[in-house]
């Protein structure tokens, strides 16, 4: 088999592009790809991406392109992450009738038209996507355009990371292209068996579902504390102290920690402690940090307990366990952002939490990039 990307540099274009998560996941996955432009309508997202990549992505509305547009880029690879919200379970659902919706049809809908169509094409979204109207006219543009495709629902703890994000993937291949297993083409996968060469699903959809398949999965997962900036170390039982481990990444959340904006109020604690998940430094799993994080304490994403109980004869109050919200320097290690990633100082608290949380998991994306530039040799 064979790694594309190692014989020939592959134009790839990105839109959506928000922090940079697709293009981190290709450095990760060594993939020989060169981004020859990036879209993405956010202004305060494409001045993250300009600081990271020193280029900043095109900031004009996707549905003005057309395919004379999209031809001169002669891209070999379209990297699209569309807005979620048409999706999502709080959402009203409305799936292609959302008006957040239409950019991303709108350039499926151009994919007739190219006189240099794409050779691959990635699709990242939330699960919910893949029951749509949107993913209909997604596969049928795809099937009618010479396309096979390979769709999957995974989530960062099949691959080891303690963060549970589970996500909707399209990989797409044009003819006479070939996936490496092909005997998962136009299947919908909850295992990443076919990125480790597997040949076929040894587990039935019942089992991937099962209480004992996800206890073995963190089991495998390494510990929360692994992605901490701030080490959290018991000091008798009712305290405890931070150890701050310094990268130039991480100097802001420093700032911020000896302002303690990342503890959580008490009185937040009171009213909605019942509704918080709570994790702790050995804990092998957390769940999926929203763009609402650090607003809102209730389903968006884990709070961290700084104090740890010492004996087993004294159950803490949540009050004792000095709760604190992840810095975003730990939701991007989460995300599995490499340490250089940086936010400008300008992009407040909130702002970098709400990007994050419309990000993707290159820890994830990675490996499916990768699987998706290998071909059959």
């Amino acid at each position: 088999m064979e790694l594309e990307g190692s014989r020939k540099l592959w134009r790839v274009l990105e839109f959506y592009s928000g922090i940079g998560g697709m293009r981190y996941s290709l450095l990760k996955a060594a993939v020989n790809a060169t981004v020859v432009e990036a879209f993405d309508i956010n202004d305060v997202a494409n001045d993250v991406y300009q600081h990271n990549f020193g280029h900043r992505p095109f900031q004009g509305n996707i549905q003005t392109l057309n395919a004379t547009d999209l031809d001169r880029y002669n891209a070999d690879a379209w990297l699209l992450s569309p807005p979620c919200q048409p999706y999502t379970r709080q959402g009203l659902q409305k799936g292609s009738s959302d008006a957040r919706a239409s950019s991303f049809i709108k350039i499926l809908e151009l994919i007739p038209q190219l006189l240099q169509p794409p050779s691959y094409l990635f699709v990242e979204n939330v699960v919910g996507f893949e029951t749509s109207d949107t993913h209909e006219i997604l596969v049928e543009i795809l099937e009618k355009n010479n396309f096979v495709t390979q769709e999957f629902i995974l989530s960062p703890l099949q691959f080891g990371l303690p963060y549970s994000r589970p996500r909707y993937y399209c990989l797409a291949k044009r003819k006479p292209l070939s996936f490496e297993v092909p005997e998962f083409n136009n299947q919908l996968l909850r295992t990443p068996g076919p990125l480790l060469g597997q040949t076929e699903s040894t587990m039935e959809k019942e089992q991937l579902q099962s209480a004992e398949y996800w206890d073995e999965l963190l089991q495998a997962c390494q510990p929360v504390d692994d992605f901490l900036v701030f080490k959290t170390f018991g000091k008798g039982e009712d305290s405890s102290t931070y150890s701050f481990h310094a990268n130039d990444s991480a100097k802001s959340d420093r700032s911020d920690e000896e302002n303690n904006v990342y503890f959580v109020p008490s009185s937040l604690v009171e009213r909605w402690g019942s509704a918080m998940d709570i994790v702790y430094p050995h804990s092998k799993r957390c769940c999926c940090f929203t763009k609402s994080y650090y607003r809102y304490v209730k389903g968006t994403g884990s709070l961290l307990a700084t104090v740890q109980e010492k004996t087993e004869k004294r159950t803490p109050s949540l009050q004792d366990l000095c709760l604190r919200y992840f810095t975003p320097r730990e939701v991007a290690n989460l995300h599995s952002f490499p340490e250089d990633f940086q936010f400008p100082q300008h992009i407040s608290l909130r702002q970098r939490y709400a990007m994050l949380g419309n990000s993707l998991s290159v820890g994830v994306v990675a490996p499916l990039l990768q699987y998706l530039f290998i071909n059959p040799s």
